[in-house]
């Protein structure tokens, strides 16, 4: 062996240690987000609440990284990325794995923002009730629609209630329906997006929470959020003075469980433990921001039904009383 080649020879295991020190930094950038997002403030932009909007993408952002790696041919990188593997793998493999067995005690729920610019609402409300479900959330009721989804709702759902522009159809009574006034500051009286009805099932009664937080917008300055965190607040202070010990909050919240945004939900309830079920935008979905969360009780899975007229996809849960 020559001299020129055995140096070649000594220098390639080094060489691939060492290269991809950039896509190392990348992995382990990855990982901090993933592991501690909290961390990342809020207090410009609400930056924070933006990236745990899409936190379960940067997944994608790994797969992408782990191509760029092995085509370096980087051990470091390699090595590097087994950070945000792990740290994605605690956050998110349980959503993947497979929906529970059905159990005695299932109440199956199907939760959808219809779209005011729904107009097949009759071709909607059947497609909600093919999924079969015990209880149906309905936001963005508008009046021309309302009576459509009344009439064709009312065979198989004879019991409903709505207040404002959200509603609630169940194959089970409802007592004491009622408004919760969960408007932020300066909006006007006329804005009705929650309500509250005790859900009189086999099993015990359930107070149900029907809410439509407002919408985020995504600026150049940032995410626009602020009328959305103070409703979840209100909807939030809601919930923890209920008195009944089993709650359902369904809706259309404008956030991803993630969101330090619905902290005041998210800290009080429990959130679906498998599925993903990404429902908006309906065409591409990114994220869930149809919600389905309960206290003392146990919301198994969520899945996406097929798209309907609306610009949300509708979500399911299968929600298990104790």
């Amino acid at each position: 062996m020559t001299s020129t080649v055995r140096a070649a020879a000594t220098r390639w295991p080094t060489r691939w240690a060492l290269r991809g020190r950039a896509l190392a930094a990348c992995a382990v950038l990855t990982a901090v987000l993933l592991a501690f997002h909290r961390a990342v403030p809020n207090s410009v932009g609400r930056v924070g609440s933006l990236l745990e909007a899409f936190l379960p993408w940067l997944g994608a952002v790994v797969v992408v990284l782990l191509g760029l790696a092995l085509l370096r041919r980087s051990a470091v990188a390699l090595v590097a990325l087994l950070l945000p593997v792990a740290a994605w793998t605690y956050l998110f493999s349980g959503l993947l794995l497979p929906a529970p067995k059905p159990g005695a005690r299932d109440l199956v729920v199907v939760q959808h923002n219809v779209s005011d610019e729904n107009d097949d609402p009759a071709g909607t409300a059947r497609a909600l009730a093919a999924a079969e479900p015990d209880l149906i959330a309905l936001e963005e009721l508008v009046p021309p629609a309302l009576p459509v989804y009344e009439e064709t709702l009312a065979g198989e759902f004879p019991y409903h209630v709505v207040r404002g522009t959200v509603g609630l159809w169940s194959r089970y009574p409802l007592t004491g329906a009622r408004h919760v006034d969960i408007r932020p500051r300066g909006v006007g009286e006329d804005w009705s997006r929650g309500l509250r009805a005790v859900v009189r099932t086999p099993y015990g009664d359930v107070a149900a929470y029907v809410a439509h937080l407002p919408s985020v917008r995504v600026r150049a300055s940032g995410l626009a959020s602020a009328r959305r965190d103070e409703s979840a607040r209100l909807l939030g202070a809601a919930v923890a003075g209920e008195r009944l010990r089993t709650v359902m909050v369904l809706g259309d919240l404008n956030g991803t469980v993630d969101d330090r945004g619905l902290a005041p939900l998210t800290s009080r309830m429990n959130v679906a433990e498998r599925g993903f079920a990404f429902s908006f935008p309906a065409g591409l979905p990114l994220a869930r921001i149809d919600q389905v969360m309960a206290r003392s009780a146990t919301v198994g899975h969520i899945r996406t039904l097929p798209a309907t007229g609306s610009d949300h996809l509708p979500v399911a849960a299968r929600v298990t009383l104790r």
